[in-house]
């Protein structure tokens, strides 16, 4: 422990949410670590089974948007046999009450053989942005009312080639920004994203480049930050902490919305040289978890976060693709209890092209975990602000986590131990001597959880 650390370089997490993502708050772990966890398979959600799909729908993005749950994706056709489209790309939209029904309206907006009666929310004739159109929901408190929803799609125009802005007022009628593209340095035949950072003031985008230097070659996520949508930084390549290069096709970044000064990704990890079974098209894919702090400098999960599985279709090129976007849902296990829903892709370039929805706890996608011995773990020294603590945690029926409170020395604070057990995604800790935290809250403090069978995903201290 240190003998003595100030308020200046005490970490301040205020009332904030704070997920066991990475290490930032942790000082030191004794017979304890932290695990990547998995989602877990549900329903088919999305069968592209339309005239106007097909066998190649993709790139698909998922928000919230006041009480309903808004999707937008590629749709298209490819003849596997022939290596020819059957018909144009177009952007197709879907719509749910409850992140788990989703409906294809008729917009009647574009006509497909001869019929409005689709889903096709924008077409080009020259495919300008149809190939990946990804868009979200500004949340810039300068926006301008018609400029409400934004959206990135590469294209070209008058032999200038790159990722062109579109804008809407409701997020059904887009329109081109302007005619030249916002972003031209990079390869953009991914699924290219932007977002306003409320907590940065800014915003930011990733696109697919191709690695330089030692590793080139390497396809590879590239990094823009802008103050208005239109004037980008010149791109940099995602830095790692530790981790190899590998092939990254899609990236599917975004803030937590539980803790929006943490940023997640789910990128594809692409391995082109290998091919399970049969295929005209070689390459396997799975999905990776990946966390940022700055939106720059990323901790990398090397183990899989989705694996292809048992499905010979998920052993294919391009599939288990995740889509962008996380959507708080309600559990069927326990209708009380909320818990993440997230997208992937499978079934690609068949007929039964779908896609899936998949489930993970609240904050779950990381733990701090001790087996059945004693593990202990440690924070740096912090500064929070609130008169209550509440853990998000699970115990097997036999195992516990003790909760201490310590000065930045490490003397035992007496009246803040606790000790609970049971499973709870934001469980308050009452402290045995009976008192609140108000004595101590805007101190600098480290808490020591002592752990057995157990996970401890977030914490968060609350008045």
């Amino acid at each position: 422990m240190s003998d003595f650390v100030s308020m200046e370089n005490a970490i301040n997490i205020g009332s904030r949410l704070e997920p066991f993502c990475d290490d930032f708050l942790i000082e030191k772990l004794e017979v304890s670590k932290l695990v990547l966890h998995h989602p877990q398979p549900q329903e088919i959600v999305m069968t592209f089974d339309k005239s106007w799909e097909g066998s190649t729908c993709g790139y698909v993005t998922v928000f919230k948007d006041g009480d309903i749950f808004k999707m937008y994706y590629r749709a298209s056709d490819y003849d596997i046999d022939s290596k020819t489209s059957t018909h144009p790309q177009f952007v197709c939209y879907a719509e749910s009450t409850d992140g788990i029904n989703w409906t294809k309206p008729a917009l009647n907006l574009f006509d497909f053989e001869g019929s409005k009666k689709n889903n096709i929310v924008y077409a080009d004739e020259k495919e300008l942005g149809t190939h990946n159109f990804t868009p979200f929901k500004d949340t810039n408190p300068a926006v301008k009312d018609e400029q409400k929803y934004k959206a990135l799609g590469s294209g070209e125009i008058d032999g200038k080639r790159g990722l062109f802005a579109f804008v809407s007022p409701d997020g059904i009628k887009w329109k081109l920004l302007k005619k030249t593209p916002v972003i031209t340095k990079g390869q953009f035949d991914s699924q290219n994203l932007a977002f306003y950072d409320k907590v940065r003031n800014t915003y930011f985008e990733y696109h697919r480049g191709w690695s330089d230097g030692d590793y080139k070659g390497i396809r590879a996520i590239m990094v823009c930050v802008s103050d208005d949508f239109e004037n980008w930084s010149e791109p940099e390549f995602l830095q790692y902490i530790d981790s190899p290069q590998e092939h990254l096709y899609t990236n599917a970044i975004v803030p937590y919305f539980r803790a929006p000064h943490i940023f997640f990704g789910f990128p594809k990890r692409f391995i082109p040289e290998r091919q399970k079974g049969s295929h005209p098209v070689s390459g396997v894919s799975d999905a990776l978890f990946m966390s940022s702090r700055d939106g720059k400098l990323w901790k990398r999960w090397q183990n899989a976060f989705i694996r292809p599985g048992l499905q010979p279709e998920r052993w294919i090129n391009r599939n288990n693709m995740v889509a962008w976007g996380l959507i708080s849902t309600k559990s069927k296990l326990n209708p009380q209890v909320d818990e993440i829903s997230l997208f992937s892709s499978e079934g690609y370039y068949t007929k039964g092209n779908r896609l899936r929805r998949f489930t993970i706890r609240l904050d779950g996608f990381v733990s701090v975990h001790a087996s059945g011995k004693n593990g202990i773990f440690t924070t740096k020294p912090l500064i929070f602000e609130g008169s209550k603590l509440f853990l998000n945690y699970s115990t097997s029926a036999a195992g516990f986590i003790k909760i201490e409170i310590l000065d930045v020395e490490g003397k035992f604070l007496k009246d803040y131990s606790a000790e609970i057990y049971g499973d709870s995604t934001e469980e308050q800790i009452i402290w045995n001597s009976g008192k609140d935290l108000r004595a101590i809250s805007g101190k600098p403090v480290r808490l020591k959880f002592t752990m057995s069978d157990a996970d401890l995903y977030s914490m968060k201290f609350a008045s």
